[in-house]
């Protein structure tokens, strides 16, 4: 009944992740785009959840969602979008179709030739990864950190108007 139960709740979030991907390639809408990132990146948080690793589920849910995406949605909104009308038509879409079937197939064939690698958990105590998150890892997530500031505030020099005579 729990394997049931755990294969419904895959297919649930396999189904919201794609969807949100596919939403994202498909809308010509920037905004509408970066909602449908949204969605899947909540689907991902989920899988976490499935994967009883509930402190990367709330990570992914305040770093991609409660940073990026909002970082992306200001950076849409403050940027000038009259200038760039016609911008979703891109005409590299065959070969971006192309690259995703052959990634799946190369997944797929991953699949097919290691079916179960492991089957044991390897846990780590939160107080052991929170340190190595906060010795090791400081140095990166202050350099993220810092780019996202300097792209907000590029969006912002890019979208304010000139108020030249």
């Amino acid at each position: 009944m729990v394997f049931e139960m755990a294969w419904l709740v895959f297919v649930v979030l396999s189904g919201i992740i794609v969807g949100g991907g596919l939403g994202v390639v498909t809308t010509r809408n920037v905004v509408y785009a970066a909602l449908f990132l949204l969605v899947s990146l909540i689907g991902v948080a989920g899988f976490y959840v499935l994967l009883l690793s509930e402190f990367l589920a709330v990570v992914q849910i305040f770093i991609y969602v409660g940073a990026i995406v909002i970082v992306l949605l200001f950076g849409i909104m403050l940027t000038r979008s009259d200038e760039y009308p016609r911008i979703a038509d891109n005409e590299q879409w065959p070969a971006a179709v192309l690259m995703g079937l052959g990634f799946f197939t190369l997944l797929g064939l991953a699949l097919l030739t290691y079916p179960n690698l492991s089957d044991e958990r390897n846990e780590i105590a939160l107080p052991t990864l929170g340190n190595s998150l906060f010795t090791d890892w400081a140095l990166p997530f202050e350099i993220a950190s810092l780019l996202l500031l300097i792209a907000l505030v590029g969006a912002v020099v890019l979208a304010r108007e000139d108020k030249k005579p």
